[in-house]
């Protein structure tokens, strides 16, 4: 687990859907962009197919790992929606249809003329124990266990459950970022970014190649929770690659 200075999390996503091609996640931008608001470091995300002990395996590590874990799919109505199960087997609790879920689910039925039956019952199984995570857009809830909280997969509704949930987590330090852009290849920086990176241990670098218009880029991004840090190692860096253009003989890129 997370040092407590460190608010961190993971991210499941689960459905043969994903790992076929067949659909195409958005959820983990969406979920890492909803994270670095709070303040909360996505330090991993895990695809997973939809097989019980794959999921029971994924949550009960990462669980045990991060602060939070979310998870995204597999909480509809058919007989291949099995996170919910996997998630009480993963937690050994059991899996009742919830007064609660089917009340809210019942409600918006009766107001669109759709018919209750026993698929769509199974949205409203819970596992014994959790919080409902409330869902603005078609009212099937997902739920909170422990420090697991399991969402839709519909982007539209995962979006609106992650808002939903941002008043219950506990942020950390908003993470800053600054970047320095380089006319060179990474190989010309990389040797002193990496003894940069040793003088500030707690600011994060990271090289990331790009193509210009008719030459090589390199952008340089650092991000720390502390801005006077983040700023002293900017300056650095900034210098570091001022000498290696006056070096290459090439013209600083516009910002």
């Amino acid at each position: 687990m997370s040092s407590p200075a460190s608010i961190t999390a993971a991210l499941i996503v689960i459905g043969d859907e994903i790992l076929s091609g067949r659909t195409k996640d958005v959820n983990i931008g969406a979920t890492a962009d909803f994270c670095t608001d709070l303040g909360i470091e996505l330090k991993e995300v895990r695809v997973v197919s939809d097989e019980t002990d794959d999921i029971i395996d994924a949550v009960n590590a990462l669980r045990a790992r991060y602060t939070y874990v979310f998870t995204t799919g597999g909480i509809g109505p058919t007989h291949d929606d099995i996170t919910a199960d996997a998630v009480a087997k993963a937690f050994g609790v059991a899996l009742p249809i919830n007064p609660q879920a089917r009340a809210m689910l019942e409600a918006r039925w009766k107001e669109t003329g759709t018919e209750v039956n026993e698929a769509r019952l199974r949205m409203a199984r819970i596992p014994e124990g959790a919080d409902l995570i409330v869902n603005s857009v078609s009212a099937a809830p997902g739920f909170r266990i422990g420090n697991v909280h399991v969402m839709a997969g519909v982007p539209i509704i995962m979006r609106a459950m992650l808002e939903a949930l941002a008043p219950t987590l506990q942020g950390g330090k908003k993470v800053l970022s600054m970047t320095v852009k380089a006319a060179v290849g990474e190989g010309t920086v990389g040797g002193p970014l990496g003894e940069l990176q040793a003088q500030y241990p707690d600011v994060k670098m990271g090289s990331y190649p790009q193509m210009g218009k008719d030459r090589v880029m390199t952008e340089l991004v650092l991000r720390s929770s502390d801005p006077a840090r983040l700023e002293e190692a900017t300056a650095k860096v900034r210098a570091m690659v001022d000498a290696a253009h006056a070096k290459a003989g090439v013209t600083p890129p516009e910002d």
